[in-house]
Protein backbone atom coordinates (compact mmCIF):
# COMPACT_ATOMS: atom_id res chain seq x y z
CA UNK A 1 0.00 0.00 0.00
CA UNK A 2 1.75 2.52 -0.95
CA UNK A 3 0.89 6.34 -0.33
CA UNK A 4 2.77 9.45 -1.71
CA UNK A 5 6.24 9.23 -1.77
CA UNK A 6 6.44 6.51 0.76
CA UNK A 7 7.77 3.26 0.04
CA UNK A 8 5.56 0.01 -0.20
CA UNK A 9 7.10 -0.91 3.39
CA UNK A 10 6.41 1.99 5.10
CA UNK A 11 3.38 0.93 7.09
CA UNK A 12 5.60 -2.34 8.28
CA UNK A 13 8.73 -0.04 8.29
CA UNK A 14 6.25 1.78 11.28
CA UNK A 15 5.45 -1.39 12.73
CA UNK A 16 8.50 -2.97 13.32
CA UNK A 17 9.97 0.53 14.90
CA UNK A 18 7.11 0.46 17.48
CA UNK A 19 8.26 -2.92 18.69
CA UNK A 20 11.75 -2.25 18.52
CA UNK A 21 11.36 0.97 20.63
CA UNK A 22 8.83 -1.46 23.14
CA UNK A 23 11.74 -3.80 23.36
CA UNK A 24 14.78 -1.50 23.91
CA UNK A 25 12.15 -0.10 27.02
CA UNK A 26 11.19 -2.69 28.65
CA UNK A 27 15.25 -3.97 28.42
CA UNK A 28 15.62 -0.98 30.07
CA UNK A 29 13.26 -1.70 33.05
CA UNK A 30 15.06 -5.49 33.62
CA UNK A 31 16.49 -5.42 37.36
CA UNK A 32 20.70 -5.48 37.11
CA UNK A 33 23.25 -5.26 39.79
CA UNK A 34 22.96 -7.22 43.39
CA UNK A 35 19.35 -8.52 43.94
CA UNK A 36 17.67 -8.55 47.69
CA UNK A 37 16.17 -11.62 49.55
CA UNK A 38 12.99 -10.19 50.50
CA UNK A 39 10.75 -8.40 48.67
CA UNK A 40 10.77 -4.55 48.57
CA UNK A 41 7.89 -3.94 48.67
CA UNK A 42 5.98 -6.59 51.18
CA UNK A 43 9.10 -7.71 53.00
CA UNK A 44 8.53 -11.58 51.93
CA UNK A 45 11.46 -13.62 50.94
CA UNK A 46 12.31 -14.16 47.43
CA UNK A 47 13.03 -17.71 46.71
CA UNK A 48 16.39 -18.27 45.59
CA UNK A 49 15.18 -20.07 42.15
CA UNK A 50 13.65 -16.87 41.68
CA UNK A 51 16.72 -14.88 42.66
CA UNK A 52 18.75 -17.35 40.54
CA UNK A 53 16.74 -17.18 37.74
CA UNK A 54 16.32 -13.69 37.32
CA UNK A 55 19.60 -11.74 39.12
CA UNK A 56 19.01 -8.07 40.58
CA UNK A 57 15.44 -9.60 41.46
CA UNK A 58 14.06 -7.17 44.21
CA UNK A 59 10.74 -8.33 44.35
CA UNK A 60 8.29 -11.61 45.06
CA UNK A 61 6.42 -13.07 42.22
CA UNK A 62 2.62 -11.87 44.08
CA UNK A 63 4.26 -7.94 43.77
CA UNK A 64 5.63 -8.34 40.51
CA UNK A 65 2.45 -9.64 38.89
CA UNK A 66 0.73 -6.62 40.66
CA UNK A 67 3.49 -4.07 39.31
CA UNK A 68 2.67 -5.83 35.61
CA UNK A 69 -1.18 -5.18 36.20
CA UNK A 70 -1.17 -1.66 36.68
CA UNK A 71 -1.93 0.79 33.77
CA UNK A 72 1.08 2.23 31.74
CA UNK A 73 1.40 5.52 30.20
CA UNK A 74 3.51 4.75 26.91
CA UNK A 75 3.60 8.45 25.59
CA UNK A 76 2.82 9.39 22.33
CA UNK A 77 4.26 7.44 18.84
CA UNK A 78 6.12 9.88 17.31
CA UNK A 79 6.54 7.58 14.06
CA UNK A 80 2.44 7.67 13.91
CA UNK A 81 0.20 9.18 12.16
CA UNK A 82 -0.42 13.27 12.40
CA UNK A 83 -3.24 12.39 14.29
CA UNK A 84 -1.82 10.74 17.02
CA UNK A 85 0.64 13.83 17.45
CA UNK A 86 -2.32 15.96 18.02
CA UNK A 87 -3.05 14.14 21.61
Amino acid sequence: MASGWAPDSAVQDQIDDTVADGVLRARAHLPTGEGTTHCHECGEEIPPARRSALPGVRTCVACQSAWDRRPVNIGFNRRGSKDSQLK
